[in-house]
């Protein structure tokens, strides 16, 4: 193997894990902003002055 071929596998193995990096951060993210949209859907409205039962059993 040349010193050219060398130097183009070690360039091209480089690529690939800067690749899966980014995508595994973009995996990451992803999940991360799912979490928040469902952390931030909107609330029941419970009209003030109404008491909700509590089952204790």
């Amino acid at each position: 193997m040349t010193r050219a071929e060398q130097v183009i596998e070690r360039a091209m193995a480089a690529v690939a894990a800067s690749r899966a990096i980014r995508e595994a951060e973009a995996e990451r993210r992803r999940e991360i902003f799912q979490k928040i949209q469902v952390a931030s859907q909107r609330k029941p409205n419970i009209p003030k002055g109404i008491q909700l039962p509590l089952d204790l059993h």
